[in-house]
């Protein structure tokens, strides 16, 4: 269930990189990155939790500063 969360919100990232909506293609791209964390054991895990929290960090940090 947290896998499926984290895959989620990687995904969502990723999609917002590469300027798209992230939509399908972030979804997908997620989907594809959380196979490649979840055969890495919990430190793949860790690492995608921790990507995603970074960015929204960033992003939360970034709109408070008025950037």
């Amino acid at each position: 269930m947290i896998g499926r969360i984290i895959s989620a919100l990687v995904g969502r990232e990723m999609g917002r990189r590469s300027g798209g909506s992230g939509g399908t293609s972030g979804a997908v791209k997620g989907v594809v990155a959380m196979s490649v964390l979840r055969r890495m054991g919990p430190l793949g895990m860790i690492l995608g939790g921790g990507y995603a929290a970074k960015k929204a960090y960033d992003r939360n940090r970034a709109r408070k500063s008025g950037y």
